[in-house]
């Protein structure tokens, strides 16, 4: 049965790029790596891989890139979670987008965010942003992280997330959903924005800004931490192997 959205309808939201500049996989490596050093070690598995990662695809490589995460207690990552959302949230999101939030929550839509993250941060992070409901990767493991865990519905991007959506009763079919709007930064949500009538892509690349502008969708620019792609890959390459010390509480 699909949930009750009210007379507001549903807003559904992407998380990286779209809500925080960030790569929040990336963030959470620095944030587990900078109190756990030794787990550094899962380079040693994940870099050979990289060669592969048109044969493993998305899902193939975040598989194993949480690698860092090997054999680590349910209760220590439930402890670095609760901790990394208390350092993240509010302040390394967005301001502009934090203010879109509350105006969709002010209208009465019921807030989804929808995220190719793994869901046992994805979700904790949802909760401190206000969401009704939020949607990630679902890893599987039991008390201790398996070394290339599974994911429960594959790696929730594209049009698994409508699947997701779906599954979850968010939505009672595809199409265009009666009283919605979307947001995200990215082509591969298209399946998502598709089911919107109102659409708005956030610090767009060039392909989604044209396709944008050729169907009206609204376009918002918030302020970026960094001065560029190079700029963002350092900090990306430096938040891979944990010596990012910008986020430490």
């Amino acid at each position: 049965m699909p949930k009750e959205h009210g007379k507001g309808g549903i807003a559904l939201f992407d998380l990286d790029q779209t809500l925080i500049a960030w790569d929040t996989q990336l963030l959470f490596c620095n944030w587990v790596l900078r109190r756990e050093p030794l787990r550094r070690l899962y380079l040693l598995l994940f870099l050979p891989f990289l060669v592969l990662a048109k044969v493993l695809g998305s899902e193939g490589l975040k598989r194993v890139f949480l690698s860092f995460l090997w054999r680590m207690p349910r209760t220590r990552l439930e402890e670095l979670v609760e901790g990394f959302v208390r350092s993240c949230v509010p302040s390394e999101f967005y301001p502009s987008m934090q203010e879109v939030l509350g105006a969709e929550r002010a209208r009465g839509r019921r807030l989804v965010l929808v995220s190719a993250s793994p869901e046992f941060y994805a979700r904790p992070l949802g909760e401190a942003l206000g969401f009704d409901a939020s949607y990630g990767t679902r890893v599987e493991f039991e008390d201790l992280m398996q070394l290339f865990p599974d994911f429960t519905g594959g790696n929730n991007k594209g049009e698994v997330k409508v699947a997701r959506l779906l599954e979850e009763g968010e939505i009672a079919h595809e199409g265009i959903q009666e009283n919605s709007s979307g947001f995200s930064d990215s082509m591969v949500d298209l399946p998502m924005l598709r089911l919107c009538e109102e659409v708005t892509v956030v610090n767009p690349g060039e392909r989604l800004l044209a396709l944008a502008e050729g169907e009206g969708w609204e376009v918002l620019r918030p302020e970026r931490p960094f001065l560029g792609s190079r700029q963002m890959g350092w900090r990306g390459l430096k938040q891979m192997v944990g010596f990012d010390g910008a986020f430490d509480e």
